[in-house]
């Protein structure tokens, strides 16, 4: 994709930026192809994030230091000392208290001017159509396939691209997923994997990795900048710097998808 073909459908005024704006994306703006429009373009978009754990939370940050106007965040539950080796929107200090709490604070700490619609909840079926009708861009985030399956269902269902993201000790897959065009999860994961479940093993550093690529995808569809990963998996071992770019298929018959 390139900016002549863009997946995501902004408005052709976005807002315009402050003096404070300017002078924070100063380092970004001259990046060729982006300039003042890209960055308008970010102000003016919303993006749900499906949990802002370890891999979430560095999306989060990094969506919030590049400009993007408005967080949609879904994540439930308190902090623990589990959660300190990834979750860096997280602290010792906030142990105990809910993560929502913790991830909004430490984003506004960064950005005070970025609008967070904070859930203190994750995916469900009661929430789902609600978060995702919000966004124009959908993030997934979350380890387990129930949640991943209500979300990938609701983007396709109200037609909203979701860039896909899923870590596994050293390992991390990403891809673009646009409804009508690309496959969709269900395409990808026919049946739930057993490798993702609600404990495994991972390090932190693995999740800021896929979490900042992940981030430049959804940076690179709000502002029209460079090519998607629609149509592609992009999978990396961090063990060995094995890289793989597979092209994937929709499913026919599928469930989700197989009716655009």
């Amino acid at each position: 994709m390139d900016a002549s073909n863009p997946v995501i459908r902004v408005p052709e005024a976005p807002p315009e930026l402050t003096a404070e704006e300017r002078a924070t994306a100063d380092w970004q703006l001259p990046v060729s192809g982006f300039g003042e429009a890209g960055q308008r373009r970010l102000k003016g978009a919303s993006v749900l994030i499906s949990r802002v754990g370890g891999l979430g939370g560095m999306v989060a940050l990094h969506l919030a230091a590049a400009g993007v106007g408005r967080l949609i965040l879904a994540h439930g539950g308190n902090v623990k000392p589990s959660d300190l080796n990834r979750q860096l929107l997280m602290s010792h200090a906030s142990l105990g208290t809910p993560r929502i709490d913790a991830a909004v604070a430490r984003l506004k700490a960064l950005n005070p001017r970025l609008e967070i619609i904070a859930e203190p909840a994750n995916i469900t079926e009661a929430n789902a159509a609600r978060l995702v009708a919000q966004a124009d861009l959908v993030m997934d985030c979350a380890p387990l396939f129930a949640e991943r399956y209500l979300l990938n269902r609701e983007a396709v269902a109200q037609r909203k691209p979701m860039v896909e993201a899923a870590v596994y000790e050293l390992e991390f897959h990403l891809t673009l997923i646009v409804p009508g065009q690309t496959p969709c999860l269900r395409c990808l994961y026919p049946e739930p994997s057993t490798t993702w479940t609600r404990r495994f093993p991972v390090f932190g550093a693995v999740a800021g990795v896929a979490g900042s690529m992940a981030a430049m995808e959804a940076i690179k569809q709000l502002a029209r900048l460079g090519t998607g990963l629609q149509g592609r998996l992009f999978t990396m071992d961090l063990r060995n710097q094995q890289v793989t770019n597979l092209r994937i298929r929709r499913l026919p018959g599928c469930p989700d998808c197989g009716t655009l």
